[in-house]
């Protein structure tokens, strides 16, 4: 069940960053609107260090709903990684604000 993960099991999805995986933890944001379990995911996603991973974040920059470009949005925000924000905001993915905003 998805909206059921706790968050050892998103951890452990986050530290394996396989794209099923990410997937796993992405569809999670559209079916809860549980705060908590936002934030979980949300520190759940920022473990995610494989390259595979990392890549799998970027097709939701781009291709994701709304709340998951946000939440990938942030993730490279996080990380610093601002040429890929600009991109994003270039093809009309995310606003500038939701890109750059402190």
């Amino acid at each position: 069940m998805i909206s059921g993960y706790n968050l050892t099991e998103l951890k452990q999805k986050a530290q394996s960053g396989t794209v099923m995986d990410v997937d796993d933890i992405m569809r999670t944001l559209n079916t809860t609107t549980d705060f908590l379990m936002q934030k979980k995911i949300d520190f759940s996603l920022g473990l995610i260090c494989s390259p595979e991973g990392r890549g799998r974040i970027r097709h939701y920059l781009f291709r994701g709903t709304e709340i998951q470009r946000n939440y990938a949005a942030l993730y490279f925000k996080r990380l610093g990684l601002l040429e890929i924000l600009d991109e994003a905001v270039q093809r009309g993915c995310i606003d500038k604000v939701q890109a750059f905003a402190s």
